[in-house]
């Protein structure tokens, strides 16, 4: 193993990272302002949303402020199992074919109409028609886990779901935030010509003004019937405390962290790393860091003439001080893995947490004995994720000393996430929202290209384990299965996985109960504000003498 000059590389390697990212950490000179009077939690989002439509033209920005407004059927809890939310219970045949949800009495959408089994069947209707682009349409229609056969309002409040087969993660991919929970919205919604307008829905709080690239504001909702109890993840007590939230598009890091530092904002979900020392400085900024299921890495297209012999990807891999390379990249804040599976899954095991050492030597036989004569090979990434921009310029740094040439082109995030839907690179830096479960994990990557470009791994083994494991209902034996697919997964290497974020958010210290959970998205009900403090009396406030009047 070839270590010798790692510790140089990697100080090299870190000074140019700083120069190329040209972050400016910004002092916060400024006196920070007093708890804002009027009713509002200001939180920093870093790009506008894509789109309200729910798992339609989406990212995580969208899938979060999307569980603000609509809720579907069930939804994750803090553990990652899955809760009812607008059912008030769910009853699985004995075949596992047949589902039946009974809604909660009363409830209704943000419009004062009554939500009912009708409504759910004509959502579901729009959600698996293609021409409406839903994201999970592939996991219902029968080239996922089960074709959905049948969706049946028996009475008003009563739906039924009848599957072709059973399926262990039926209930998980309908609560999946990139399916927009599959949240069930009002007709009115969607225009009489069949095209989606504004979301109706059930929510704690109802969009009422979204200026694009600047900010979403949101109300309470008046007619919002919490679950008893606490918070829970995406269900549970989901109690709109404070009256209007208001997301604010700040797509540079340092301007956010002056509007925070300066009391312009109340809220930043996700602080960029190197900028914690600053806030850790603070008395008046409160911080929460919590490991999430988010997954950073390097995803590469197998039918690239280059990249299609897996010898050459593998020698990427052996090129990476994945330990150094994360330290780098979050300034220690988040723990290397080199596995799809997130780290604080409970099927995150030995195999998972196995950590492949570097070795040139053994990368320059690989890249020999495949061919490579110097092609270039291109990383796609972005600055929108300034760890997707650090991955790419490392990868870059610490491949060219086992010879290999590549280049780093940076796209906006829409650019990039339109190619990455299309397959249309080489090699790209990639970040995955949350799933919640190893299958939904390996879901992200496992199929078949022809039908669904931006997988990325389509070995007919890696398909067959896919599905067994979206059909086994024990755990040793799934965490089996997942324990196959990962040594798979390491040497055949369709994608790198370099780690699972840990997500700290930065809030005022007069903000109250704003915490993360392994979704990593940012929830603001239940949120409050502390109450100020009085203002000290006229006596307090001035000196006995009339040299107060200067």
């Amino acid at each position: 193993m070839e270590t010798r000059d790692t510790t140089t590389t990697m100080k090299t390697i870190t000074s140019a990272l700083a120069t190329a990212a040209s972050i400016a950490l910004v002092a916060a000179a400024t006196p920070a302002q007093a708890q804002p009077t009027q009713d509002t939690l200001r939180v920093r989002l870093n790009a506008d949303i894509r789109s309200t439509d729910p798992g339609v033209n989406r990212d995580v920005n969208t899938d979060a402020v999307v569980a603000h407004v609509l809720e579907g059927l069930v939804a994750f809890r803090e553990d990652t199992s899955v809760g009812p939310l607008l059912a008030q219970s769910v009853t699985m045949s004995p075949d596992g074919l047949t589902y039946t949800f009974t809604l909660r009495p009363g409830l209704k959408f943000q419009n004062g109409a009554p939500v009912t089994a009708d409504d759910v069947v004509y959502d579901w209707n729009r959600y698996m028609t293609p021409a409406n682009n839903w994201r999970c349409l592939s996991e219902f229609d029968g080239r996922g886990l089960a074709k959905v056969n049948a969706v049946e309002a028996k009475n008003p409040a009563t739906v039924v779901f009848t599957l072709d087969k059973p399926s262990a993660l039926f209930l998980k991919t309908l609560a999946r935030p990139d399916c927009g929970g599959t949240g069930i919205y009002h007709r009115s919604s969607v225009g009489p010509d069949g095209k989606w307008r504004e979301p109706v829905g059930t929510g704690p709080y109802r969009i009422t003004d979204w200026k694009r690239g600047q900010y979403i504001e949101l109300v309470r909702n008046p007619h919002y019937q919490a679950l008893p109890g606490t918070r829970d993840g995406n269900t549970g007590n989901k109690t709109p405390e404070i009256a209007k939230i208001r997301f604010l598009v700040i797509p540079d890091p340092s301007s956010a962290k002056a509007a925070l530092l300066s009391g312009n904002i109340d809220v930043i979900p996700d602080v960029e790393d190197n900028d914690l020392p600053d806030y850790r400085a603070r008395k008046d900024v409160l911080l929460d860091s919590t490991p999430t299921m988010s997954q950073n890495g390097l995803l590469f297209q197998t039918r690239d003439p280059a990249l299609k012999d897996p010898r050459i990807r593998r020698a990427i891999a052996l090129t990476l001080d994945v330990p150094e390379l994360v330290d780098a990249i979050t300034n220690g804040g988040s723990t290397p893995s080199r596995s799809v599976i997130p780290r604080p899954s409970p099927f995150y095991g030995k195999p998972q947490a196995a950590m492949p050492g570097r070795d040139i030597a053994a990368a320059r036989k690989l890249l020999a004995e495949a061919g490579y004569r110097g092609q270039t090979i291109k990383i796609l990434t972005t600055k929108r994720y300034n760890s997707l921009f650090d991955i790419a310029v490392l990868t870059q740094a610490m491949a060219a000393e086992a010879g290999l040439r590549i280049d780093v082109e940076v796209l906006d995030w829409a650019t990039l996430l339109d190619r990455y839907n299309r397959g249309d690179y080489q090699a790209m830096a990639f970040s995955y929202s949350a799933r919640l479960d190893p299958s939904l994990s390996y879901d992200m990557i496992v199929g078949p290209k022809d039908k669904q470009p931006r997988k990325v791994w389509e070995a007919p083994d890696a398909i067959r384990l896919l599905a067994d494991s979206m059909t086994e209902t024990d755990p040793a034996r799934r965490q089996a299965v997942f324990d196959t697919l990962e040594a798979r997964l390491r040497e055949d290497v369709p994608a790198i996985f370099i780690y699972s974020e840990t997500r700290t958010s930065a809030a005022r210290n007069y903000v109250k109960n704003f915490t993360g959970w392994p979704l990593g998205q940012p929830r603001a009900w239940n949120v409050t504000f502390a109450a100020p403090a009085a203002a000290p009396s006229a006596s307090a406030r001035l000196p006995a003498t009339a040299s107060a009047a200067r």
